[in-house]
């Protein structure tokens, strides 16, 4: 929703953290701070980017108002000038990210944000959350499209979303992630998305009995009529009723879209009702499913035959269900010293958290010959690579695992969205980067995209990122060592 003011919407110890540095006189120091997860969810393949049109309003818009001030004020935490720093504070920084509906995957940076250290810590907790989320629910729609295969999916998990915005961008990045359609209507409004839905048991429990609910229904919308079929017995009254008043509707001009099952044994269900609806001859209704599912439910119904048409996925889709959270952190990758950027890393027992140090691109290497995707290699922003090889890379942590890339084309991963505080990035639309995501993800084998057990896709250091990195860690353990 452009023009939403979302400056306030931070952690405190960002803002206790700007006070510090204000305090001490560094607030200014340019930073370079990454936007990036360390691990897959639900073990997929890949992530796929979602949420950058939203982190640049959120951007563009920042600005902290009177009301802000006041609030801010009345904790008793930040004196006068610090508030007075904050009131004319604007973004004056640059931005890089991954254009949305691209593959990710562990360790990429997402957004690169270079700008002064206080602004750039301001930045953190709402790029995380709205890149976090939004890349999470596109993922999770992607696999569920994955499973679907040529049959439509509609998302419809409002009721069930964690509050309105989720919601609202959930359904924007299950689109991205290849559903069809949804039933928020604010989406379709927002976003263009395409609508649907048609009616829920309320309605016919409301009527006298099930078929004048059908009836009443056709009457109402004669050229859209989609019946839910499982009220009270799905193949003895709920379909033989749907067949009746389908029959009736187009004796009179009217179009029957088909019938929903809600409930139930669906792929056994889904077998009758296709050959009540056929031996009716009403083989143009479509059977839409619904009900609780998610990607692993509708790609075991696939293979028990299931005659189903289109799914309507909802509370698993829009949650996350059993992986709610992507993960993704924000972290300092270099900072001004003596007018220069200098690296730097954080350190952790876990090798996963030891971060990847210095300003640094993405760089994806596709096959000449078939134009599929080879392997990513994160190098530092001045490195160049041969143009189309011969290029040996290896395994960061088992680095006896090597491959040399032939005959590639190159793509850096990170494009500009903000130079000097302004926006230089427009955003296409869902649509088209809907399309945009389909087409990058055909550029991957099956084998990184199934949903159980997909192959590791490459993604390694370069020689001089590795080095860097790892004499780093040797230095700063000597120097914690000496001081001990």
């Amino acid at each position: 929703m452009s023009g939403r003011n979302l400056t306030m919407s931070t952690d405190l110890y960002q803002l206790t953290m700007m006070y510090g540095y204000f305090k001490t006189g560094t607030a200014h120091r340019k930073g370079v701070f990454d936007l990036f997860f360390r691990r897959l969810p639900w073990g997929n393949g890949y992530a796929l980017a979602a949420g950058l049109e939203q982190a640049i309003d959120y951007v563009r818009d920042l600005q902290f108002t009177r009301d802000d001030l006041e609030y801010l004020r009345s904790l008793g935490q930040f004196p006068e000038e610090f508030l007075d720093y904050l009131g004319k504070m604007r973004f004056t920084g640059d931005i890089d990210a991954v254009p949305e509906g691209t593959p990710i995957f562990p360790d990429e940076p997402i957004i690169r944000v270079t700008t002064s250290i206080a602004e750039a810590q301001l930045l953190e907790t709402t790029l995380a959350n709205i890149i976090n989320h939004q890349t999470l629910i596109a993922t999770k729609a992607a696999r569920v499209m994955e499973a679907a295969g040529d049959t439509e999916v509609m998302e419809f998990g409002l009721r069930r979303a964690q509050g309105p915005d989720a919601g609202l961008y959930g359904s924007r990045a299950a689109f991205i992630g290849g559903c069809h359609s949804t039933s928020n209507v604010l989406a379709g409004q927002l976003y263009g998305i395409p609508v649907k839905g048609t009616h829920a048991h309320s309605w016919v429990m409301s009527f006298p009995d099930e078929l004048s609910a059908f009836q009443a229904y056709a009457d109402a919308y004669p050229q859209a009529c989609l019946l839910l079929v499982d009220t009270y017995d799905t193949l003895r009254s709920g379909v033989p009723n749907a067949i009746r008043v389908a029959k009736e509707l187009e004796a009179r001009g009217g179009k029957f879209l088909g019938i929903r099952l809600d409930s139930g044994d669906l792929a056994y269900l889904s077998k009758v009702a296709r050959r009540m609806l056929d031996d009716a001859g009403l083989h143009h209704g479509i059977i839409v499913a619904s009900g609780d599912l998610d990607e692993e439910m509708i790609r075991d119904l696939r293979v028990q035959g299931a005659k189903i048409d289109s799914w309507g996925v909802g509370t698993k889709l829009i949650t996350g269900d059993n992986n709610p959270a992507l993960g993704g952190v924000y972290k300092l990758a270099a900072l001004e010293e003596n007018g220069r950027l200098v690296p730097k890393l954080k350190v952790s027992e876990n090798a996963e958290k030891t971060t990847n140090p210095g300003v640094k691109e993405t760089i994806r290497f596709y096959s000449r010959e078939n134009g599929k995707a080879l392997a990513d290699l994160l190098v530092l922003a001045h490195e160049e690579v041969p143009a189309h090889g011969p290029l040996t890379i290896f395994d960061p942590i088992d680095t006896w695992k090597r491959k040399t890339l032939r005959d590639y084309d190159t793509e850096k991963l990170l494009v500009p969205v903000f130079r000097q505080g302004k926006q230089v990035y427009d955003s296409p639309s869902v649509q088209a980067i809907q399309a945009y995501g389909r087409r990058q993800l055909g550029h991957f084998w099956p084998e990184y995209k199934r949903l159980k057990n997909p192959e590791e896709y490459i993604v390694d250091l370069s020689e001089e990122l590795w080095n860097l990195k790892h004499t780093m860690i040797r230095e700063l353990r000597v120097s914690y060592t000496e001081q001990a």
